[in-house]
């Protein structure tokens, strides 16, 4: 192989990362559509579902309206120019479909503590399946960090952080170590922190499966 190639083969790497992932996040939002108009949330059967999109959900919401807002007003503006005004029309429907979809990803894909374990998500990024035999523990504990990694060292192990607003407030530590898929990555971990809205139901859910 020549010298010359060789950035070309690195640069490439990161760019279908990329677009594998933008591929992930569209194909999701559209599912999440289809969830949500046939009132299909994802959850095991005899499980039961614990929301997550409290703390985010205003701001969700002025995004979506502003969204809207922006619609016809961006198209008033152009509206002499066709060759401009349909596209920005294009781009703006996506848009606005796009913020609709990410909320009802949330709405369409909770938490869920059933008989098999605990599955916790984090809309169409996340869903971590964790079964019984393999977990420890399951307490309350308030963790508020801006700017950290979604996986880091704990004392407890190798932790990764399903983190709402920057908060979570379950800890859930396992037996042994456990791979999942984060991204377009599988990564081995010992403990899931993440936030529930109803962290006293999600505790006693759990009490029924584990003393």
């Amino acid at each position: 192989m020549s010298v010359g190639t060789e950035p070309t083969t690195a640069r490439a790497h990161p760019v279908a990362r990329l677009a594998r992932a933008a591929w992930r996040a569209e194909v999701g939002i559209w599912q999440s559509l289809y969830r949500w108009a046939f009132r299909r949330p994802r959850v095991p059967a005899g499980a039961s579902a614990f929301s997550y999109h409290s703390p985010v959900l205003t701001i969700l919401v002025i995004f979506i309206v502003l969204s809207a807002v922006e619609l016809p007003i961006i198209d008033l503006i152009v509206h002499p120019w066709p060759w401009l005004r349909i596209p920005l029309l294009a781009l703006g429907i996506w848009g606005l479909t796009w913020m609709i979809g990410f909320l009802l990803g949330y709405l369409t894909r909770p938490h869920a503590v059933g008989p098999d374990g605990i599955r916790a998500r984090l809309g169409t990024d996340l869903d971590v399946d964790l079964r019984w035999d393999d977990i420890a523990s399951v307490e309350r504990s308030r963790d508020v960090t801006e700017k950290a990694p979604k996986v880091r060292d704990e004392p407890h192990g190798r932790t990764l952080a399903i983190r709402i607003a920057n908060e979570t407030n379950v800890l859930v530590v396992l037996e042994r170590p456990v791979r999942t898929r984060l991204g377009g990555d599988e990564v081995e971990i010992h403990a899931v922190r993440l936030w529930t809205d109803d962290l006293d139901g999600f505790l006693d859910a759990v009490r029924t499966h584990i003393p």
